[in-house]
């Protein structure tokens, strides 16, 4: 069960049981934090944190101890991302409204949180010594953070032709590396057999906690509708596996059907040009998310996040843009990079150029047939250099 695969890379033996969070935890948890002028820390809160972290990290305390302590950082950590008014945004564009939803205040700065933290408490409630995923940096990340708090393996598989920025800060939270010939979706199949064959907790997309993935992320949709009081015209989202988007959309059609909303969104989706199936299958207007060529997909320092040949959660994603009547559209790296740029000089928010993709897919459309006045949100990432 314990035996190291093939290529995999391992850190020092741990001598202190909480040094894997403390080396993740404390980089991300109750660090610096801006404060308004004149505003102090509550050092409180902080001590919280911390009491909650040894609390999740003590294994010989009950499991149902550790878990609620687990439940409370997530609680208090993780989502309840910033909604944010671009005006400056607005006027560059030439649209109204813009509502830019920030998840970069997530403990690794993006989405991933959500549903990293989400199964590493189910791995942790249901016993699981490992947790093992394959990915291109971000989603990576966030899992070894979170097995790191609730003192799990992680075991990280990355395909050997990608150089993720966010290596070293995976290293940090003592996951142990994988490196795999092939693409992220060889690295996806490796994890899953290692997950079936060493009984690790599998939290790759696709797989048997779909359901739990797109839960996490219509939390998403929730915290939209708590700062606006209803539904925006559009929701633009970045899409590679797309279970993002289909979590959202999931989170407003269940809004609507309870009557908290007037309507469900239109959902637009972007990706890197020609290289994600979910794009491609609308624009060519095919009845089913259909796999693109291997040959054919072309990795990219920009386009990383975005580009796979296989869509885990395509499928889904596909059958919500068209179900709210959005669309889809491709965007260049260049494109990527300019609107990233824009937003940190006209914003201050410094986003994962990937992240634009779903801000471009709503600008394409509305320079040629300008939308009208409204409430607009595009999902964005936050960057870590």
């Amino acid at each position: 069960m314990n035996a190291d695969g093939p290529g995999e890379e391992r850190l020092p033996p741990r001598s202190d049981p909480d040094a894997p969070s403390r080396a993740a935890a404390d980089a991300t948890l109750g660090g610096d934090v801006p404060l308004l002028d004149g505003a102090t820390p509550d050092p409180d809160f902080f001590a919280e944190i911390e009491a909650l972290r040894r609390r999740v990290a003590n294994r010989s305390a009950p499991i149902d101890t550790r878990l609620e302590a687990f439940e409370d950082i997530i609680d208090s950590e993780v989502g309840d991302t910033i909604l944010w008014r671009a005006k400056n945004i607005e006027r560059e564009l030439g649209i109204r409204q813009i509502w830019l939803k920030f998840e970069g205040s997530n403990p690794t700065g993006t989405q991933k949180d959500r549903i990293a933290f989400a199964q590493v408490l189910d791995a942790l409630r249901r016993g699981f010594d490992a947790v093992t995923v394959a990915t291109c940096g971000n989603y990576g990340a966030a899992v070894s953070l979170a097995a790191s708090i609730a003192q799990l393996r992680c075991i990280v598989y990355i395909p050997e032709s990608y150089h993720p920025k966010r290596l070293d800060e995976i290293r940090r939270g003592g996951a142990e590396i994988v490196r795999c010939p092939g693409d992220y979706e060889k690295a996806v199949l490796e994890s899953r057999e290692r997950a079936e064959r060493d009984d690790f907790y599998d939290a790759n997309p696709g797989g048997k906690n779909t359901p739990m993935q797109l839960r996490a992320y219509a939390e998403v949709a929730s915290e939209i509708y708590d700062d606006l009081r209803d539904a925006p015209a559009a929701v633009a989202v970045p899409v590679s596996n797309g279970t993002t988007l289909a979590g959202i959309y999931r989170g407003f059609a269940s809004l609507f059907r309870r009557g908290k909303t007037s309507h469900i969104p239109r959902f637009v989706a972007g990706s890197s040009r020609g290289q994600n199936p979910i794009v491609r299958s609308y624009l060519r207007n095919l009845p089913h998310c259909v796999d693109l060529d291997p040959g054919r997909v072309r990795e990219t320092s920009v386009n990383e996040p975005l580009i796979n040949w296989h869509s885990s959660d395509g499928e889904q994603a596909l059958q919500a843009v068209r179900a709210s009547n959005g669309w889809a559209a491709d965007a260049t790296d260049r494109d990527m990079l300019a609107l990233a740029k824009t937003i940190r000089t006209k914003e201050g928010l410094h986003v994962l150029p990937a992240s634009c993709s779903g801000l471009l897919a709503l600008v394409a459309r509305h320079r040629k047939d300008p939308l009208p006045g409204d409430r607009y949100v595009a999902v964005l990432t936050g960057r870590r250099e």
